[in-house]
């Protein structure tokens, strides 16, 4: 049969996965890398959904621990300022001998993947060239490291693509091995674990303003605190936490017939909070976030948009640590514009 790729081979690999793991994972269990609660997914598999209700998970061989993020049913993602995106993939600790072994047997078994990879397979991992019988006389000693591909699967998934490869306790992975797991790695997965809230704004007044009348509006400081998670590989001991602090908020009126307040239209965070409340005897005065619409918005609405950006920062083991790209988190919401109705006599 023709040659495949490492990319075809991974292909393969994940449609057997269904049938194949049902009968390896029994003998799996025991050997759970870092005794977590959860068997490391077979080779190919993607990094697994995490449940973002979920304080603590472990997906694509790392543990994420969440109990510091945003929570409710408003929290959402968020994106980077930039064209800057998490790891599409990375190497880390899968399989111990023993779970190596029982996890590639099956699928030579089944003979689906041709008899030359196969062969070539058990050279590799089995008559010693260059690993004898999975390295099972090294059992504690290491482990087998393997490729994790974002469930998405984004551009650059493919690339992750080296055999698997054994690495002893204490040794880094091979020179040529990139996207293995780091602090910076770890920071970089939290990073898109992040959940921030909603960014929907108090408006005065509220449900409906006329034109040419400035609009407050203002955030609930308390609701904006510092989020953040922490990302782990507990048998290699390193870990990295990613914090998202609120610093801005850019309104966006949904019409260009609008003035915003400041002009750029961005607020800053001072004193823990965004803008200030309306209050009784304001009404002569400039609010310090807000908007001032010039045109009804005739039978419908303006969609005001409001985009909250928070300042992204790591700290990792060994004292690394650092920025990573500003994420934005946005929400609309409607806001209804009348004329100011004048009486002639």
């Amino acid at each position: 049969m023709p040659a495949l790729t490492a990319s075809s081979r991974s292909l393969i690999v994940l449609s057997l996965i269904g049938s194949i793991m049902a009968g390896a994972a029994p003998a799996m269990a025991d050997n759970k890398i870092g005794g977590g609660a959860q068997t490391p997914p077979p080779s190919g598999e993607t990094s697994g959904g995490v449940d973002g209700n979920t304080l603590n998970a472990t997906a694509g061989g790392i543990v994420f621990d969440r109990s510091n993020n945003g929570s409710g049913n408003s929290v959402g993602p968020i994106t980077s300022t930039t064209s800057w995106t998490p790891p599409a993939c990375w190497y880390a600790p899968k399989y111990t001998p023993a779970q190596l072994k029982a996890y590639l047997e099956p699928i030579w078994g089944a003979e689906s993947t041709g008899y030359e990879w196969d062969s070539s397979q058990r050279d590799r991992y089995v008559n010693g060239h260059p690993y004898k019988d999975f390295n099972q006389d090294k059992d504690g000693e290491g482990y087998w490291w393997d490729s994790y591909v974002d469930e998405t699967f984004p551009p650059g998934w493919d690339k992750c693509n080296k055999p698997i490869f054994w690495v002893d306790k204490g040794d880094p992975p091979p020179p040529d091995i990139e996207n293995a797991v780091t602090p910076e790695i770890l920071a970089q997965l939290a990073y898109k674990e992040i959940r921030v809230p909603s960014t929907k704004v108090t408006l005065a007044p509220a449900d409906t303003t006329k034109v040419n009348l400035p609009t407050w509006a203002w955030l609930d400081g308390a609701q904006f605190k510092p989020v953040s998670v922490t990302a782990s590989v507990p048998v290699l001991g390193i870990s990295a936490t990613t914090t998202a602090e609120p610093v801005s908020l850019k309104i966006d009126p949904g019409t260009s017939d609008a003035v915003t307040y400041p002009a750029s239209g961005v607020c800053q965070l001072t004193n823990d909070k965004i803008g200030e409340p309306y209050a009784k005897g304001k009404a002569d005065k400039t609010p310090p976030c807000g908007v001032k619409y010039l045109r009804s918005s005739g039978n419908g609405s303006y969609q005001l948009k409001v985009t909250l950006t928070w300042k992204i920062q790591w700290t990792g083991t060994g004292g690394t640590g650092g920025p990573l790209d500003d994420g934005t988190f946005g929400t609309d919401q409607d806001v209804v514009v009348q004329e100011i109705q004048s009486v002639n006599r």
